[in-house]
This record gives C-alpha cells, structure tokens and sequence, in this order.
C-alpha cells in the first residue's frame, strides 16, 4: 500500500476532480493515499483476476475507501457493482462520490483550490 501523501503536487491524478478532492483532503488535514491498493473481484478457471477495482483514495484515519466518479449517473452501474463486490469480498468501508457531489464540493468550496480554474 502506498504510504499516506500529504501534497497532490506529490501525485499524478488520472482525473482533475479527484486533484481538487485530494487538496481539500489537504486543507481539513485528513491523510490520504492515492490508489493504494487493487480489489481483485472475479477470477477465471486458472484462477487470474478478470475483474478488479482500484479505488481512488484511502483515508487510513477514518478506513475508507473513496472512489469520485463524473461520469453521468446513468454509467456508473459498473463502478456501483464493483464498489458493493469490494465491499463484500474484503469488508472494507467503499464510498462512491457522484459527479452531484463533485460540482457541490466546487460550488462550495472551489474559490479554496489552488488546482480550481
């Protein structure tokens, strides 16, 4: 598992919401690490993982996983089923957060990222 960051200047993000989480992670001083681990879901008959899931975020302090999606609500079907799979394969806490969440988190508390246009 990745060691917890404590700069998004640290990381290369694969999305530019999960860099303007990440920095608000920073400012409310809560430790994270980005895509620390990959939940291998199904498997085929020789037993290599078909399937997996990589959330976004762990937040080591509260033991959560975090995953933000923006995509529209209705694609993220396959996101939704993976994070329930992680869930009851590893009993680990998965949180999804929708493009909803994501474009209230910026009206809130855009003008406080340095990484927000």
């Amino acid at each position: 598992m990745n060691p917890p960051c404590h700069s998004p200047t640290d990381v290369r993000f694969a999305h530019e919401a999960e860099a303007h989480l990440a920095e608000l992670f920073d400012r409310w001083g809560i430790a994270w690490a980005y895509e620390p681990r990959t939940f291998e879901l199904d498997w085929d008959d020789a037993g290599r993982p078909t399937r997996a899931f990589t959330p976004d975020f762990y937040l080591p302090d509260h033991d959560v996983y975090v995953e933000i999606t923006t995509l529209r609500q209705s694609l993220v079907t396959k996101k939704n089923a993976k994070a329930r799979a992680t869930r009851e394969l590893y009993g680990v806490n998965v949180v999804v957060l929708y493009r909803r969440h994501y474009e209230a988190m910026l009206t809130r508390f855009g003008p406080l990222l340095t990484s927000h246009a």
